[in-house]
């Protein structure tokens, strides 16, 4: 196992790795959204919707929806970098647990909502971002707990 400050060290650069990847497809939600990039992800939300051909104007707004979803996410990008940034150098739990809640206060209600229309690659990346990103939050935050109970 590697000692705690290294591992402290490799989860803030996965965290701020994750915030890059969230910045990267943000940007490619808004800006490529409505080509062969997300093709797939299109149709399984236009079969969630539609039991055959989307209409034109259905699949119009759906795009557009995809690409404002984008800009939000790279907001979010934005502000989980900044948070972990705060995190690592002030080392005090609360930023981790801001995270944790803001992710807790996320995810169940996309998973109901996803579930509710049938949406099942939400599902998926729900269950992705849960486990890339709780773990390494849970732990940063019981550490930094611990050094700081210790001074």
């Amino acid at each position: 196992m590697p000692h705690r400050s290294t591992l402290r060290r490799w989860l803030v650069g996965w965290l701020y790795a994750a915030a890059g990847a969230h910045l990267l497809v943000g940007l490619a939600m808004t800006w490529l959204g409505d080509g062969g990039l997300f093709s797939a992800y299109h149709r399984d939300i236009a079969a969630a919707f539609w039991r055959d051909t989307p209409p034109a104007a259905g699949l119009a707004l759906q795009h557009w929806w995809f690409a404002l979803f984008g800009a939000t996410l790279q907001a979010y990008a934005v502000y989980l970098g900044a948070l972990v940034h705060l995190g690592n150098r002030s080392g005090k739990p609360a930023a981790w647990a801001w995270l944790i809640a803001g992710i807790l206060l996320w995810a169940p209600q996309d998973i109901a909502l996803s579930l509710q229309q049938g949406a099942l690659s939400h599902l998926w990346a729900d269950g992705l971002a849960l486990c890339l990103l709780l773990p390494p939050l849970a732990w940063l935050y019981a550490h930094d707990r611990r050094a700081q109970a210790a001074t």
